[in-house]
């Protein structure tokens, strides 16, 4: 009679590693979060172009990439419903389709003012903000920034000009409604340097020679999910998947498909 121990043994050690791994996944969402999350039967996720925060497209027709972009995706496929990305022109799209309710959820900093109007997960990514200079700038650190006659640029009604217009005591603040307008403004000396996160910053920057990031920082972005008020049954869900993502090594994953530059771990 053949010796069953060692396979006994064997199915009863993969039962118990197959316990543990079913005690260890989260629990998919109820009925509630998923309305709360996706009232359409879509998780639809604004999004904005030119930056691996968001979205990125190489060329026309290239396959998308970004932070934002794939955590959507996944985020949709834990939920189990279809993925919606909708792009937006500029960041304040985005803002305001999550405040609507027209999208339902956005990946951006979840800045103090941002959080009166919109509900948020924690943070699963930390981006620097800095300056962008033309080509043959003298300035070389964010502290060279602020003085008079210097010019500014800031995507209209962001974070930064929201920061900026407040703490920049010398320099002009000049507003763009796009980014692609701020690299125009950098490129045909408009403007002395251009202010968002490094991650933007740099995609920027390659597309105009000679051009630098200035060593130093003067924030910290705190990327987070948002989503709108009024959706509190799913923020569980959303909360749990923000920490997952980041655990799980996916944001990080994310961040070096879309060559994200300019992250860090001190907020």
């Amino acid at each position: 009679m053949p010796n069953t121990f060692p396979t006994r043994a064997l199915l009863l050690a993969l039962s118990a590693a197959l316990l543990a791994a079913c005690a260890a996944t989260s629990p998919g969402p109820g009925p509630e979060a998923r309305q709360a999350l996706a009232p359409t039967g879509k998780l639809r996720a604004a999004l904005y172009p030119g930056t691996p925060t968001s979205i990125l497209r190489d060329g026309p027709g290239g396959a998308p990439r970004g932070v934002g972009y794939e955590l959507g995706k996944e985020m949709a496929r834990r939920l189990g419903v279809p993925y919606e990305p909708v792009v937006y022109p500029k960041n304040d799209d985005v803002l305001k389709a999550v405040t609507t309710g027209e999208a339902d959820v956005a990946f951006t900093n979840a800045s103090p003012a941002r959080q009166k109007i919109m509900n948020f997960t924690p943070p699963f990514m930390f981006v620097e903000l800095g300056y962008l200079v033309g080509p043959g700038s003298p300035l070389t650190s964010v502290a060279d920034v602020d003085r008079p006659g210097l010019r500014v640029g800031v995507t209209e009604r962001s974070s930064s000009d929201a920061t900026l217009s407040r703490d920049l005591k010398n320099a002009a603040v000049v507003r763009s409604t796009t980014l692609k307008q701020g690299i125009d403004m950098l490129a045909a000396r408009q403007i002395d340097a251009y202010a968002t996160n490094k991650a933007t910053l740099s995609e920027m920057s390659d597309t105009i020679p000679g051009s630098k990031v200035l060593a130093g920082r003067w924030g910290v972005e705190h990327f987070a999910i948002a989503m709108p008020k009024g959706r509190e049954a799913g923020m569980e869900f959303a909360r749990k998947f923000a920490e997952d993502v980041k655990a799980e090594g996916l944001v990080k994953a994310a961040a070096q498909r879309a060559g994200l530059r300019g992250t860090t771990e001190t907020p």
